[in-house]
């Protein structure tokens, strides 16, 4: 017979003020008693209300888990380039999600159309909304190749759906990543009927003005859809305390984005599936065992592990057996996941990460999720006390190569640098863009302030004296393109270029290693180069099914 422990609780509670507060010595402990004060949490009197029943972060669409740990970051195998801008250092990550593939065609379309819905590009207010998006389809011309196949195919025809998206530069890279959280989030607030079943195709077809904006609707739910959310409300509003969704109600994901460099060379490498030391220290070569490019077990030995370029003239071998199944890009999944079950992490498309690029990792700035482009901002308040809604009010952005994209979308919070009120007497930040900090590498630019356009010396100024193009308009509205032709500019880095990593079709094997680095203007696009992305993970570090307390299972 089994024994039941029965817990003895006193049942001596009072009203006071609306609060039940305990008077007994002893009480409950349980999830809705606050163990600061031995008040009720959630009591139907009213009182402190939080929400005790959240069990950790889903896994978002199109997202698989990497839990996080620490491993060897850098390069420890070849370096051909004789460039080593990435020595071997210890870092940590913390546990984040990443994309179990390359963002494809088909997803980028699905953007596009929103666009082109909810902002008619033959609006002129909106065209550059939607012409600001579209990839850079000749990417594909080689003035000594036919490729016009693909630059009229690649991005539209059913045929390349479910390919790599490529021609999208940075910019629009994290762009996509924005929309794609509100999208998704806007489907989780439908799901716990917060918003009506149909809100979001409403708005998607134009016939409700405006568009969803998860940082507008968590700090100003009413200004939502253009102020028309009263009329597109689920189920919960009938409960009058639970109108609209809060951060601590715990349905509304973190937000897309691109991974950082690091996150991106520890999803890559996929340590996780291995236990030996060697690889513990960084001498694992691919994202997957061994130090060869076709498999080796017995069931599909020899065939290739990744979409790359063989060698000259050779982008995937002689047709029948021994090819690797792609002349240019391939459809994602043809080749094995890693350990952690991300595909093509070595191949296909080499892929943007977050990281502003400098020639030397700092190893000494910080081992815990390294990342290099912080730039701090905060929401405007405006002369009302509330937070300021952009609402017809578009804010674009020339690029240097005179492509026109949306800095914000109408609907979207406007934000602003942080400025003395939050930097003042802090020893973690000192100001909102800290894309520069500790830059460290003076052999890169060491004739800097021998080539200053004529100013006098200032130690003071970055030591990156890349070109400086510009892009202005006329009277008449038309863009003139200042090409910087200056022969003193002695390297092209500064804060405005990216980190891509992994190989690509296009690249020999040399660059299918997790640790290669190459760096790109944020605002140029190529034939190969595509993206993933990533999202951070809030509470634990593993899944609750993995988690153990001193040893026992936890509940």
């Amino acid at each position: 017979m089994k024994k039941h422990l029965i817990k003895v609780v006193l049942s001596c509670t009072v009203l006071v003020g609306g609060f039940t507060v305990s008077s007994c010595s002893k009480s409950s402990s349980g999830k809705n008693t606050s163990r600061a004060t031995g008040w009720k949490i959630n009591a139907k009197e009213g009182g402190f209300q939080y929400n005790t029943d959240f069990k950790e972060q889903e896994t978002a669409p199109g997202l698989v888990f990497v839990e996080g740990g620490t491993f060897t970051k850098g390069k420890v195998q070849d370096d051909v380039m004789h460039d080593w801008n990435n020595t071997p250092t210890a870092q940590h990550v913390q546990s984040f999600y990443m994309d179990e593939t390359e963002v494809t065609n088909v997803m980028y379309l699905e953007y596009l159309d929103y666009l082109k819905s909810v902002y008619p590009p033959e609006n002129p207010k909106y065209t550059n909304i939607y012409v600001g998006a579209l990839p850079d389809t000749l990417v594909w011309r080689n003035r000594l190749g036919f490729n016009e196949t693909m630059t009229n195919n690649y991005l539209r025809h059913p045929a390349y759906a479910e390919y790599p998206v490529v021609g999208v530069n940075w910019i629009q890279a994290t762009q996509f990543a924005e929309w794609r959280t509100d999208r998704v989030n806007e489907v989780m607030l439908e799901r716990e009927g917060y918003l009506s079943e149909d809100a979001k195709y409403q708005a998607a077809t134009g016939e409700v003005q405006g568009t969803f904006s998860t940082e507008a609707y968590l700090n100003r739910p009413e200004s939502v859809y253009n102020g028309q959310i009263d009329s597109l409300q689920g189920k919960m509003k009938k409960d009058s305390t639970s109108t609209f969704a809060k951060r601590s109600s715990g349905i509304i994901m973190p937000e897309y984005r691109l991974p950082t460099e690091t996150e991106w060379e520890y999803a890559a490498q996929a340590q996780v599936g291995q236990r030996e030391y060697n690889n513990y220290r960084g001498r694992k070569k691919y994202p997957w065992e061994g130090d060869y490019t076709r498999n080796g077990q017995r069931v599909g030995r020899g065939d290739q592990l990744a979409n790359f370029k063989q060698g000259k003239g050779d982008y995937g071998g002689i047709a029948g057996w021994s090819d690797d199944g792609a002349d240019i890009t391939a459809q994602v999944m043809s080749y094995k996941p890693n350990d952690l079950g991300l595909y093509d992490m070595a191949g296909n498309v080499a892929e943007w990460t977050a990281d502003v690029y400098r020639p030397i990792v700092d190893d000494e700035v910080s081992d815990f999720n390294y990342y290099r482009g912080n730039i701090y901002m905060k929401t405007a308040i405006g002369e009302d006390g509330k937070v300021n809604i952009l609402r017809d009010s578009i804010v674009y952005d020339t690029l240097p190569n005179g492509k026109v994209v949306a800095v914000n979308l109408p609907g979207e919070i406007k934000m602003v640098p942080v400025d003395e009120e939050e930097t003042y007497l802090r020893t973690n930040f000192s100001s909102s863009d800290n894309r520069g900090y500790r830059d460290g590498d003076s052999g890169s630019s060491r004739f800097y302030n021998r080539f200053n356009d004529g100013e006098e010396e200032d130690p003071n100024k970055k030591m990156y004296n890349s070109p400086k193009h510009s892009v202005e308009r006329d009277s008449l509205g038309n863009l003139v393109k200042g090409f910087d032709v200056s022969n003193n500019r002695t390297t092209l880095i500064n804060d405005e270029v990216r980190v891509y990593k992994g190989g690509s079709w296009r690249d020999r094997a040399y660059w299918l290693d997790p640790a290669q680095r190459r760096y790109l203007p944020q605002y140029m696009a190529t034939d190969y180069i595509g993206f993933r992305c990533a999202m951070s993970r809030v509470g634990s570090k593993s899944k609750t099914k993995n988690k153990t307390v001193r040893g026992k299972k936890a509940k």
